[in-house]
């Protein structure tokens, strides 16, 4: 069978760095087959050579059969060759249905927009990736998550014969993402190939066909998914076995510094975040998940938190006192520190150091940092450079853009900057998301980590098994309120499912979810 698409001993270097060495690769009409690597493993090189965002050094880049000469990213969309990348790309100043209808849509100029014609091919393509938006929003205001689905509803509109998936489900749920495993298998049987890049091996052991593995640049192998195991991938991706965690965690061990309530929030609402009635605890040394669909509130309920859409009903109370958090300065002053989950726009600035990231949250609080209101540089580097060895951050030196690091890197970078605030709460929003196997692990050791040291942790996640694995404590949220927490000795994935998908609601009391403040509890809190 000729394929869709084929890459023949391809190599690509960068300024002297060999990305891409010699690697062959190919996908078959009606394929699922994965791209599995490190981050760095020359994954996304090779996706943009595929697109023809990259040129080759040197190899060949076919079209069923036909070498293509010199590949441009036009031409290799008109091809039917699409590309979904992890970070979307929409036009934030255009809405919804606009974004949708750009580059589907084809005519002369001036002529005149069939407006309902457009709205309903918005709303059928939106449905086919099980998502209702409003059409006339703008992008720019959708959430990650939301974008992702926007841009794989685009790719479906061209009617691509190859379709490029680069880590597709970092921002979704496990409903959203089922919903899209549904929509993959459907464009198989209707003959489509499609490349599948994630690091969530569960998922490329369900839904791939065939599975090629990078390291180095290299092409270690490539094998039909009935031969390999998970753990066998994980060999060939990094050259070592890995404790991935996986399976039924046993129950994480409290930190032991003592301590109260780190937070406690009492029928916390915001109108402007459709959030209302929460009511949630973190003690010290405790970590809270924070499960929920897309939109159903989660990372609403962080921005409460952190001051960037204030609650306007119900008290916060940090460390047993009610306060009123207006804006983010006002968070920090008391404690609380927030990763957000798109890192690269609000996590890290790219263009910066990994010194100047790791110390920008805490110029102004810790004096040893500023000498008669200038930057103190040594000190700078040494607060630094001892995150850099306590992380384990994979960097050249302190003084490398923090946008040449890799994804997990960046992670580590965005936790030691608000660490380096000295926290009481720390909220993660999506701490793994986009991260490689090894990466993901190492994270999950220094969130461990920090609550056996008493930081009150509230980590927010779309991996249930990654909640499961680290939570005390899971709360879930459902159309911007608290259905239910749950024990982690009580939890399961199909409860938790359960309560965000509202069929299975449970009552939240004080016994059960250490959520709902008793009656006079605001005087204690206060």
């Amino acid at each position: 069978m000729t394929p869709l698409l084929s890459l023949s001993d391809i190599a690509v270097a960068f300024g002297g760095v060999q990305a891409v060495r010699g690697v062959s690769f190919d996908i078959q009409p009606g394929e699922v087959h994965a791209l599995v690597g490190e981050n760095g493993a020359g994954k996304s090189t090779l996706i943009r050579v595929m697109t023809g965002a990259v040129r080759a050094d040197s190899g060949t880049v076919a079209i069923g059969g036909q070498p293509i000469e010199r590949p441009d990213p036009t031409r290799m969309r008109a091809l039917g060759v699409a590309p979904i990348y992890q970070q979307p790309a929409l036009l934030p100043d255009l809405s919804v249905v606009e974004n949708l209808a750009f580059g589907l849509e084809h005519g002369r100029a001036f002529r005149r927009i069939d407006w309902r014609a457009r709205r309903a091919r918005a709303t059928e393509l939106l449905a086919r990736v099980g998502i209702a938006l409003d059409l006339d929003r703008p992008a720019g205001t959708l959430r990650m998550a939301e974008q992702q689905l926007v841009e794989i509803a685009r790719a479906l509109g061209t009617r691509a014969r190859v379709l490029l998936l680069d880590e597709p489900t970092a921002a979704l749920t496990d409903v959203e993402a089922a919903r899209l495993f549904t929509l993959v298998r459907a464009l198989r049987a209707d003959g489509v190939g499609c490349v599948y890049i994630s690091h969530r091996l569960e998922e490329v052991m369900a839904l791939a066909d065939r599975v090629s593995v990078l390291r180095d640049g290299r092409l270690m192998a490539t094998l039909p998914i009935a031969e390999v195991t998970r753990d066998g991938m994980v060999r060939l991706m990094v050259g070592r076995d890995v404790d991935l965690g996986l399976g039924v965690p046993a129950a994480p061990k409290r930190g032991t510094s003592g301590g109260g309530d780190a937070l406690a929030l009492h029928d916390v609402g915001c109108a402007a975040s459709r959030i209302a009635g929460v009511s949630l605890r973190v003690a010290a040394g405790e970590i809270v998940g924070l499960a929920g669909l897309v939109g159903a509130g989660r990372t609403e309920l962080a921005r409460v938190l952190f001051g960037l859409t204030p609650a306007d009903a119900g008290t916060i109370a940090v460390e047993g006192r009610v306060r009123a958090i207006r804006t983010p300065a006002e968070a920090v002053r008391l404690g609380l520190a927030y990763v957000p989950e798109d890192r690269r726009q609000h996590g890290v600035i790219g263009a910066m150091s990994v010194a100047a990231n790791t110390t920008l949250a805490s110029i102004g609080r810790l004096g040893a940092l500023s000498r008669f209101g200038l930057l103190d540089h040594a000190a700078e580097r040494a607060e630094a450079q001892r995150f850099v060895t306590d992380f384990a951050i994979r960097t050249p030196s302190i003084d490398a853009p923090v946008g040449t690091l890799s994804g997990g890197n960046q992670q580590k970078v965005a936790l030691a900057r608000w660490l380096a605030t000295k926290p009481r709460l720390l909220i993660l929003d999506e701490p793994t998301q986009g991260v490689d196997i090894g990466a993901k692990a190492e994270i999950h050791r220094l969130i461990r980590a920090l609550a056996a040291d008493g930081l009150a942790i509230l980590l927010i996640s779309s991996e249930l098994t990654e909640l499961l694995g680290l939570a005390h404590r899971i709360g879930v949220m459902h159309g911007g309120r608290l259905a239910g927490v749950l024990d982690h000795a009580d939890a399961t994935e199909e409860r938790l499912m359960g309560l965000a998908l509202g069929h299975t609601p449970l009552p939240v009391s004080a016994a059960q979810s250490g959520g709902t403040a008793p009656p006079g509890d605001e005087a204690r809190l206060a």
